[in-house]
């Protein structure tokens, strides 16, 4: 689970916009970009490493990848 003071300042790297956490990710939903977050609190903010929404809301927001 991500700070929710860290979560109010961070942006999406892509479009700027404001960011939701769900589940193991973090959102975009401009974009439709899900962000994964690591280890339960470091998130990949890497563009290249995001999966679409329609791919994290078909695994229910869950991931298995690891540090």
């Amino acid at each position: 689970m991500i700070d929710k003071k860290l979560l109010e300042i961070m942006a999406c790297p892509q479009c700027k916009g404001n960011i939701t956490e769900k589940g193991m990710f973090l959102v975009c939903s401009k974009c439709k970009l899900a962000f994964p977050v690591l280890e339960g609190s470091v998130p990949d903010m890497i563009i290249e490493e995001a999966w679409p929404l329609e791919k994290a809301k078909k695994s229910d927001f869950k991931h298995d990848l690891k540090l």
